[in-house]
């Protein structure tokens, strides 16, 4: 089983940036869809963004415009690249694969 480990977290001001990472233990080549959800205070945890092979990605509503995923096979990592943070996007961030675990995951605080 491929463990990932969230991180890139952190406390950034509204407008602010983020890019998050999953950085797995072995290679991910063989994993073909890598999906971003949050868990937000008092709400569901709820799919974020999503990249399906090399480069087809997907977003909710919330975040389209302002969140980038992409891969980076080599160094065995997927990034979520967060612009123009908003208060609504804060949350605890995690990766997972189709079969996968849920990990820590890392918190993104959004803070004027």
């Amino acid at each position: 089983q491929v463990q990932f480990v969230e991180s890139g977290g952190g406390l950034v001001q509204p407008g602010g940036s983020l890019r998050l990472s999953c950085t797995a233990s072995q290679s991910i080549r063989s994993i073909y869809a890598m999906g971003w959800y949050r868990q937000a205070p008092g709400k569901q945890r709820e799919l974020v963004a999503r990249i399906t092979g090399v480069t087809k990605t997907n977003y909710t509503d919330s975040v389209k415009g302002r969140c980038t995923i992409s891969r980076n096979n080599a160094k065995n990592t997927v990034y979520p690249q967060m612009n123009n943070l908003k208060f609504k996007d804060k949350g605890i961030y995690f990766c997972i694969y189709p079969g996968g675990f849920w990990g820590q995951g890392t918190q993104v605080t959004v803070s004027s």
